[in-house]
């Protein structure tokens, strides 16, 4: 049943990573919920796992490619892990285990008017707080199930790597 993602890789990490920033994104313009600077964060790594797996798709049909195909698996792989932990960096300051980065000093509710018009009149805005879980579902924060898919994201790497090394 996973034999067709798995052959198929470098396109299912994309697509993946695209699913995932689309998600945040719905949260973001029909949710309302702005993102704070680890968030963004953790969209960095599935930008970065979208551009990797567009050029290794496009490597490993060059002369001499296929040879990269596992080691494309790995890449990808290790670009979840990274997405893993620093979701789990972003849950950890959400649920108080230690704190966020300075950046993302606890702000309070929403945007008001008033707040509009300091702004425009030079006042600094603060971002939402990471340590601040706005959304929580079966206990977890975005951040937490954000873990979960990044894992999952690299087992499925990992898989990939080891199918292609039976390949040869």
């Amino acid at each position: 049943m996973l034999n067709p993602i798995l052959d198929r890789w470098r396109l299912a990490a994309l697509l993946a990573s695209a699913g995932m920033l689309a998600t945040a994104h719905a949260f973001e313009t029909f949710g309302g919920y702005a993102p704070c600077t680890l968030c963004l964060r953790q969209r960095e790594v599935y930008w970065t796992a979208m551009g990797l797996g567009a050029a290794f798709m496009v490597i490993v049909r060059l002369p001499g490619g296929p040879r990269w195909r596992e080691a494309t698996c790995w890449v990808l792989g290790l670009v979840f892990l990274v997405g893993a932990g620093v979701a789990a960096y972003h849950a950890g300051a959400e649920w108080k285990w230690w704190p966020g980065p300075s950046a993302c000093a606890s702000a309070g509710g929403g945007v008001s008017l008033s707040d509009m018009e300091a702004f425009l009149g030079g006042a600094q805005v603060r971002p939402p707080a990471c340590d601040e879980a706005p959304w929580v579902f079966a206990g977890l924060s975005m951040a937490g199930w954000n873990v979960l898919v990044s894992l999952g994201l690299a087992v499925l790497s990992v898989l990939a790597a080891f199918r292609e090394r039976s390949k040869r």
